[in-house]
């Protein structure tokens, strides 16, 4: 099956290219629906065969299997382990939420143009698959472009535009540098062990001694990961991209992208580099730990700072991407274990709140939290889920990030007892802004900013173009569903005890290197005790009195930022540390700049 998972989409992609101009609108939304629907059933069935059978299911694309240590190791495999499946299935589900969402949301293309959005997104579900799925790491960087590739042209969606423009154009130079650090890094790794499978190439260097080649190939595979996952400093696309994508490829963009670039910073730690002659532990925990805990704290800053919704969003995607470092830095499989299942809450929680934002922006053509000032009283089934999934996104239990936060703050705080209070306040914060910018807009709470404009007047300089055909003035039950569906599946993920056990042997599948090379290579099945956790993650009396603690402190935050008023009198500019914003100065060279500052800095941090 995991061929398939690959193979369907771009299958489907090739069909709507080929017709989709000849075709009506709703065929075209339908036949990009079918493949996705098929693509995800097949995922979802896959990762079913791991949970109750075999937990790796490996295939030798063309029966090119090794059969010795010295055959040259040229077969490509695809692996498939709890994980992998698990972010593909994931991948899969999202893109089926987003065609769903789209069906009445954009304007009717030119007949030309007819199915170009769902092919675009049937190419970046293969591409997001095939990176999960793939166990070699040149064909990891062929995803990983095919991906980004599609993820600039979806950003770029409405080229006719300057912003949008701007925004692909910032997010391909800075994403065309990551894939040249990681081409780079592949290089020295092949040139080292003339292999380029991850078990195979962990094997070769676990025969030698960790050097400055290794660590240099460390560095650049791993910058090329941090791009994709918008760490510090290599962030700056990310909200410049998501402040001019489509919603709906918000949806995907923040909601399964971004977590794939963290999963292949820590595949590929695992598989090369946690051997003998790899990457000490040490200098990995130091590396991710540092990355980690600048990101969430600028993310979580940056957040709180925002009135532009989507803006808001995406540098809350920033702060959980570091505290998802702070939790697979730890490097035990307990932080793995809370980390999977904390990224996959967040992904539904994050796509459904972007969806909230969708129905602001078509509805009254805006996303400024000022211009909306009570706008949306109207609006009470979309403000209660948007309010909710603040409530989710700062940690409030039972929803699935709430445990996943536990047990991914529980495994940091064995290391230091401050990211504890790190994962807190970072989630505080995150929540708040979302929940002051919620009760803002759909209650009208707190004063209005002095000199501000609603939406839509003759005097407001900020709207937006919608990118439904007309303004929404009844809202669509599809886009209703998915961030209800959505929200519900997170909740499902903190109430549901399987689902929590499934992660954890996940994440101890996940954080070993031996299992991997072994099962992939030797074809041994997994011991029995990473098949089987002792302690599968679960709820505990710390853990839910700190999300309880997380959200009362986000709902405090809020009140007092309502009584405060929106950060910035002006929609670019203000707020308690205007030197910050600055920093996000939309210039791709300071990008650049600030790229190869990232790069320097994860040397440092590899070499102390």
């Amino acid at each position: 099956m995991l061929p398939l998972v690959v193979a369907l989409p771009l299958l489907g992609a090739a069909l709507l290219v080929a017709v989709g101009r000849r075709l009506p609108r709703i065929a075209t939304d339908a036949l990009g629906s079918v493949f996705a629907v098929a693509t995800a059933l097949v995922a979802v069935r896959a990762l079913a065969g791991v949970a109750h059978t075999s937990p790796y299911a490996v295939e030798w694309l063309g029966g090119w299997r090794p059969t010795g240590q010295g055959d040259g190791g040229v077969g490509i495999a695809l692996v498939g382990d709890p994980v992998s499946l698990g972010l593909a299935a994931l991948t899969s589900l999202l893109v089926v939420a987003v065609l769903v969402y789209s069906w009445r949301y954009f304007e009717e293309p030119p007949r030309r143009q007819s199915g170009s959005f769902p092919a675009l997104i049937l190419l970046f579900q293969a591409g997001m698959c095939g990176f999960c799925l793939t166990g070699d790491l040149f064909n990891a960087f062929v995803f990983f472009e095919l991906m980004g590739v599609v993820a600039y042209a979806l950003t770029g969606f409405r080229v006719e535009e300057r912003r949008p423009l701007q925004g692909a154009l910032a997010f391909g130079v800075v994403g065309s540098l990551g894939g040249y650090a990681m081409l780079l890094g592949i290089g020295l790794l092949y040139a080292r062990t003339g292999e380029l499978g991850l078990a195979r190439i962990g094997r070769q260097l676990d025969e030698g001694r960790p050097d400055a080649l290794v660590l240099a190939a460390f560095v650049l595979v791993t910058t090329g990961m941090l791009v994709k996952a918008a760490a510090v400093p290599f962030h700056f696309w990310l909200p410049d991209a998501h402040a001019v994508a489509p919603t709906p490829v918000c949806l995907l963009l923040s909601g399964v992208m971004v977590e794939l670039g963290v999963y292949g910073a820590a595949r590929v730690y695992w598989t090369v580099f946690a051997g003998p002659g790899g990457v000490p532990a040490g200098t990995l925990t130091r590396t991710f730990l540092a990355v980690g805990v600048m990101t969430a704290l600028l993310g979580a800053v940056m957040c709180w700072q925002q009135r532009h919704l989507k803006r808001l969003l995406a540098f809350s995607t920033v702060a959980h991407t570091g505290l998802f470092l702070v939790g697979l830095g730890v490097l035990t499989p307990e932080g793995t274990s809370g980390t999977v299942l904390y990224a996959l809450a967040h992904a539904g929680v994050k796509a459904a709140l972007f969806a909230c934002a969708g129905i602001l922006l078509d509805r009254y053509a805006s996303v400024d939290e000022h211009q909306l000032y009570g706008r949306a009283r109207e609006l009470r089934l979309t403000g209660g889920l948007f309010l909710l999934g603040g409530l989710a996104l700062c940690g409030l239990p039972p929803f699935g990030t709430s445990l996943g936060k536990a047990v991914a703050e529980e495994a940091a705080g064995h290391t230091a007892h401050w990211l504890v209070v790190l994962f807190v306040l970072v989630s505080a914060v995150m929540g708040g802004a979302v929940l002051r910018a919620g009760l803002r807009i759909f209650a009208g709470a707190g004063a209005r900013a002095r000199g501000e404009e609603p939406a839509g007047s003759a005097r407001t300089q900020g709207d937006e173009d919608p990118e439904t055909r007309t303004r929404l003035r009844r809202i669509p039950a599809t886009m209703l569903a998915v961030p209800a569906v959505l929200l519900a599946a997170s909740l499902a993920i903190g109430l549901v005890p399987e689902l929590a056990a499934f992660a954890g042997r996940a994440g101890h599948l996940f954080a070993s290197h031996e299992i991997y090379a072994a099962a992939v290579l030797d074809g041994r099945p997994a011991p029995q005790h990473a098949v089987s956790p002792a302690s599968p993650p679960h709820w505990n009396l710390s853990g839910v009195l700190l999300g309880l603690l997380s959200a009362g402190l986000a709902v405090a935050g809020a009140l007092i930022g309502l009584r405060r008023g929106a950060p910035g009198g002006h929609r670019d500019e203000g707020g308690p540390l205007p030197w910050l914003r600055r920093l996000q100065s939309g210039h791709i060279g300071d990008y650049v700049a600030w790229t190869v500052a990232g790069m320097a800095l994860l040397t440092v941090l590899a070499a102390w």
